[in-house]
């Protein structure tokens, strides 16, 4: 059975390569508008279900994801531009936010989802230090305005829960997921 990835994350890509040798990646290209009342983690379960029955068939498993930061029940998806990229930083300076993640794995028309929360604290942030960081263009297509395997991550005093989860694929959660679907991972 073929495994696609239902990503166009080069990150998700890079965390799924560790876990086995030999999958195929399509971007889903799915509307990611959240709908009214919709929780953070309700939206980014939602989408992660979307993804992966977007490709479903018999022959092929297919692993949909999301990402997305959080302050109580306000989204902060990916910014439109450094304006709303500075206002999402400003919001997360010197506070502990929530970082939701969601996989779901469409077998032959079975969904497996999985859902993790991950607290994230982060250093107060002077207005220098979030002009320069938008002056790196790292925020761009990345929620909450920032990318914890890159620069930002010295923005991080204290991580509770899945590192891999933030940057977008909860390592632990997805091979387990992949086991109970018997997909064959390595040290399975």
């Amino acid at each position: 059975m073929v495994l696609l990835l239902a990503s166009a994350s080069p990150r998700r890509r890079a965390l799924l390569s560790q876990l086995v040798n030999d999958f195929d990646t399509v971007d889903p290209d799915i509307d990611e508008s959240v709908l009214l009342n919709e929780s953070p983690l309700d939206y980014v379960a939602r989408l992660s279900v979307e993804k992966a029955q977007r490709y479903a068939s018999a022959d092929r498993a297919v692993l949909g994801a999301d990402t997305t930061v959080a302050i109580g029940s306000s989204i902060l998806g990916k910014p439109d531009g450094p304006e709303s990229a500075r206002a999402f930083l400003q919001r997360l300076s010197g506070c502990t936010h929530e970082v939701y993640t969601a996989i779901t794995l469409n077998i032959a028309g079975r969904a497996l989802t999985r859902k993790v929360t991950t607290l994230v604290t982060f250093a107060h942030l002077s207005e220098n230090v979030i002009t320069q960081y938008l002056m790196m263009d790292e925020y761009v297509g990345k929620a909450g305005a920032y990318a914890i395997q890159g620069y930002a991550g010295a923005f991080v005093s204290r991580i509770e829960g899945s590192y891999s989860a933030v940057v977008g694929l909860p390592l632990c959660e997805t091979r387990e997921l992949l086991l109970t679907a018997n997909i064959p991972v390595r040290y399975g």
